[in-house]
């Protein structure tokens, strides 16, 4: 399982650097496109939308990112948007984890589809605004989700002691949640040193911060980010408990779902742009 594990990842790491190092953003564009209609259809399968209704979502979100991506609306810009999707992560986020899985599935059907889709294409329309700002940027935000789980998951392995939510994953700890963040706070710093040692192209999220914010305003900020890959981490865990799944399909060997690879990417690139609007 570990070796099946590592080769899936090792091919997905793979892809994903092909299409960052080619210097246009469309190719980037495409590859995640493809990744969040995916999540679309696994989204639809977990929420009881059937078969076919499952691979209509996942071709709604397409056909939505893909008219997005020709139109380039300007309401995408606006900062008022991104406000309310970060407010409705924090406050919409923890609502619905206090509520547990067993009243998910009381909410109404539709209701819960359309938030898939509108949540998979806010994440994709962040993912390319992240790669036109520069591959640094991007992937110092990409980076700080694997550091938070890396680190959540050594740390709860060797620390873990208080369960962080029994209810929706029984396997993570308030250890493993301080492990992550102190992890992301290393990362910020190495990074930071970084950028200003050796020219990388463009600004990391960190530099970006700490330039506006102080190195104050970098702590809080990247501790609010790792707090945020916790809610969404756990966010798509409670969809799962609530229809009894354990991944959200078997697409990736070894991994699960793709939604169980992105899940906490969800919220943090779309608070990681709505950083671009102060």
């Amino acid at each position: 399982m570990l070796l099946q594990r590592v080769i899936t990842a090792l091919l997905l790491v793979s892809v994903l650097l092909l299409a960052l190092l080619v210097p246009q953003v469309w190719p980037f564009a495409l590859l995640t496109l493809l990744v969040v209609a995916v999540a679309g259809w696994e989204w639809g399968r977990l929420n009881e939308s059937g078969a076919r209704g499952a691979l209509g979502l996942g071709l709604l979100v397409a056909v939505l990112c893909a008219v997005t991506w020709w139109v380039e609306a300007p309401l995408l810009d606006q900062g008022w948007l991104w406000w309310c999707t970060t407010a409705a992560w924090v406050l919409g986020g923890g609502y619905v984890l206090s509520r547990g899985p067993s009243k998910w599935p009381a909410a109404p059907r539709v209701l819960r589809l359309a938030l898939g889709t509108v949540m998979l294409w806010l994440t994709w329309i962040a993912l390319t605004r992240a790669k036109e700002v520069g591959i640094a940027y991007l992937l110092s935000v990409f980076c700080l989700v694997w550091a938070a789980d890396i680190a959540a998951y050594f740390g709860g392995r060797a620390f873990g002691r208080r369960k962080l939510a029994p209810a929706i994953s029984p396997g993570k700890s308030w250890e493993g949640v301080w492990s992550g963040m102190v992890g992301v706070l290393l990362l910020a710093a190495l990074w930071t040193w970084a950028d200003r040692s050796w020219s990388l192209g463009s600004p990391s999220i960190y530099t970006q911060v700490q330039g506006r914010f102080g190195w104050a305003g970098l702590v809080v900020v990247c501790l609010f980010l790792a707090a945020m890959s916790v809610v969404g981490d756990l966010f798509e865990s409670l969809v799962k408990r609530s229809v009894g799944a354990k991944d959200s399909s078997q697409l990736l060997p070894g991994h699960g779902g793709v939604l169980d690879r992105i899940d906490a990417l969800l919220p943090v690139f779309p608070i990681a742009l709505t950083l671009s609007f102060i």
